[in-house]
C-alpha cells in the first residue's frame, strides 16, 4: 500500500469520525431543523474548527441555570391569570373601550396567559420614545427621582460618553438610598469591563453580566445573549423597547448618523409584568443581593400600588432558550393571523422562518396590506445580506417592503389593524426568534396604536420601496452574498 493511498485512507477516516460525531453532537440537543441542519453542515465541512464554532455558538443553556430561572414565579400570577381567563370576551366595554380590542383579541391573550404566564394589566399611561436623546433625558430625570428601586436590564451598557453619564446617576442614586440592581449582557456589552461598575458597587449597588462571565472561557456560550431592553423604577414606571446605553444608540456614531429606535415609558400595571420578567433573571444571575418573591416586605417594594387614569391594557411577555415556545415568535404569528387590513413592521434584521413566511403570505394572499421598513445599511454584513435575501422572497409573497434611508433602522415594533401593537427588544429573525432573551409589551390600546402609525407614515416619507427591478438589477456577487447568508440565517 502506497504512502497516498495511506493518506487517503487517513483522511477518509478522519471524515467518517467527525461525520459521526457531528451527528452525535448536533442530536444531542432538542433544536429546530433548520439550525439542526445549518450546524450539521458547519460541523461536517468544517473539520475541527467547526467543533470550536459550536463550542462558542451552539451549545445550550445549562440546565442548572435554565431550572434556576423557571423555577421563580410570582405565587399570585396564576391565580390572577385564572380569574382573567374567566372574563375573557367579556369585559366590560363601557368602563375601558381597549376591552373590546382585548374582547375580541382573546385567543391572543390566552396564548400569553398559557404559555409564558402573562396576565393582561390595565390602568396604562404610555409615553413613546423614537430617539436616544429624549429617551435618556426622561430616563434620568425619573432616575434621580427614585425612591426605593431601580432595576436594569440592557443587552449593551456600554463604557462610552452615555454609559458613564447613566453609571453617574446610578452612583448618585445608590448613595441616596436607591437599591440599584444592573445586569448586562457580557457580549453585548463585549467592550465594558466589570471594574467600571466598580463606583456603583462602592455605592451600594449592584452590577452583573448576565448568567455568564466572558471571563470563563468555559461558560462561553456567546449564542445565547441577554437581549433586554428593560428598566424598572420605584415599581412604578417601566422601560421597555429597543434602545440601548451606548453612543451609538444616542445618533452619535458617525457610522450609522441618525439612529431611528423605539423605547415606551409605562406607569401603571404595566410595570408588574416588567418587575415579574426582570426578578428571576437577576436571582439566576446575581450572587448576592436577590430578591425573595416569598417575601411580604420584597413584594411591596417591587409590586407598590400603582394605579393610573390610563387606559392602554398591556401583556409583557418574554421568550428564549430555557423554553421551546417560542412565545414572541407565536406572538407575531398570532398578530399576523389576526390582521384584517393592515400589518405595520419595522425591524432591523429581517430573517423570518418558515412558520413566519407562511403566516405573512396568507395574510397578504387575503389581502391585508403588509408594509415593512427595514434598514438601508449594515450594522453586520451577513445579517444584511439574509435581510436583503428575504426581501425579495417577501416582495413576490406580495408584501411592501421599504429601506429606510435617515440613519440606521433598529426599532422592533408592529401595529396590526390600528389597535394592536407590539413594541420591544425581539427582531423578526431566527436569533430573537429561539436564541436570545427577549422581552416586548403586547398592547391593546387604539391611543397607542394611532400614535404608532403616525410615526411609521414619517417613516415612510423617509424611505426607498424595494422592487423586483431592483434587486435584478444587482451583480451576481451581491446576489451570491445574499444566498450564502440566508443559508447560515438560523445560526445569525
Amino acid at each position: 500500500m502506497g504512502t497516498l493511498t495511506i493518506i487517503l485512507y487517513g483522511l477518509l477516516l478522519v471524515v467518517f469520525i467527525n461525520t459521526i460525531i457531528a451527528i452525535i453532537t448536533i442530536f444531542r440537543e432538542p433544536r429546530d431543523i433548520m439550525s439542526t441542519l445549518a450546524w450539521l453542515m458547519v460541523l461536517i465541512f468544517i473539520p475541527v474548527l467547526g467543533f470550536l464554532l459550536y463550542g462558542f455558538f451552539g451549545r445550550g443553556i445549562p440546565k442548572s441555570q435554565v431550572l434556576n430561572i423557571k423555577g421563580q414565579t410570582h405565587k399570585d400570577v396564576s391565580t390572577e391569570i385564572n380569574e382573567q381567563k374567566q372574563q375573557l370576551g367579556k369585559f366590560d366595554e363601557q368602563s375601558n373601550p381597549n376591552n373590546k380590542i382585548v374582547n375580541d383579541a382573546a385567543e391572543q391573550v390566552k396564548m400569553f396567559m398559557n404559555n409564558d404566564l402573562a396576565p393582561l394589566q390595565g390602568s396604562n399611561e404610555i409615553e413613546v420614545f423614537t430617539g436616544g436623546d429624549t429617551f435618556v433625558n426622561q430616563l434620568f430625570t425619573d432616575i434621580d427621582n427614585a425612591k426605593s428601586s431601580i432595576n436594569i436590564e440592557f443587552y449593551t451598557f456600554a463604557s462610552d460618553k452615555i454609559g458613564t453619564k447613566a453609571l453617574n446617576v446610578l452612583v448618585a442614586a445608590a448613595k441616596r438610598g436607591v437599591d440599584v440592581k444592573v445586569s448586562y449582557d457580557a457580549w453585548g456589552s463585549m467592550s465594558t469591563h466589570e471594574q467600571f461598575f466598580k463606583p456603583l458597587f462602592e455605592a451600594g449597588g449592584h452590577a452583573y453580566p448576565f448568567l455568564h462571565n466572558k471571563n470563563n472561557i468555559l461558560d462561553m456560550r456567546v449564542n445565547y445573549r441577554d437581549h433586554h431592553k428593560l428598566i424598572t423604577i420605584d415599581g412604578k414606571i417601566g422601560y421597555i423597547g429597543g434602545l440601548n446605553l451606548g453612543d451609538q444608540y444616542m445618533g452619535w456614531d458617525p457610522k450609522f448618523g441618525n439612529w431611528r429606535d423605539c423605547m415606551i415609558r409605562v406607569k401603571g400595571h404595566g410595570v408588574y409584568g416588567m418587575q415579574s420578567k426582570f426578578i428571576p433573571d437577576w436571582n439566576a444571575t446575581a450572587p448576592k443581593n436577590r430578591i425573595d418573591f416569598n417575601s411580604p416586605t420584597e413584594m411591596k417594594k417591587y409590586y407598590p400600588e400603582n394605579a393610573t387614569d390610563g387606559k392602554a391594557i398591556m401583556q409583557i411577555v418574554s421568550s428564549g432558550p430555557i423554553s421551546e415556545k417560542q412565545q414572541i415568535k407565536k406572538g407575531y404569528i398570532k398578530l399576523i393571523q389576526s390582521a384584517k387590513h393592515s400589518i405595520k413592521l419595522t425591524t432591523p434584521y429581517l430573517i423570518p422562518d418558515p412558520s413566519v413566511i407562511d403566516a405573512l403570505t396568507i395574510a397578504a394572499e387575503s389581502g391585508v396590506d403588509i408594509q415593512i421598513i427595514t434598514p438601508d445599511m449594515p450594522d453586520h454584513p451577513f445579517v444584511y445580506r439574509a435581510t436583503q435575501w428575504y426581501t425579495r422572497q417577501l416582495i413576490d409573497l406580495g408584501c411592501k417592503v421599504y429601506a429606510y434611508n435617515d440613519g440606521f433602522m433598529h426599532a422592533k415594533t408592529m401595529v396590526v389593524d390600528d389597535k394592536l401593537v407590539s413594541i420591544g427588544s425581539a427582531n423578526f429573525d431566527y436569533r430573537s426568534f429561539s436564541l436570545n432573551f427577549e422581552c416586548n409589551a403586547f398592547v391593546y390600546d387604539k391611543k397607542l396604536a394611532k400614535e404608532m402609525e403616525e410615526i411609521f407614515k414619517v417613516d415612510l416619507e423617509n424611505a426607498t420601496q424595494r422592487t423586483k427591478e431592483y434587486f435584478e438589477n444587482e451583480g451576481w456577487w451581491l446576489n451570491f452574498k445574499q444566498h450564502f447568508s440566508r443559508l447560515m440565517s438560523p445560526l445569525m
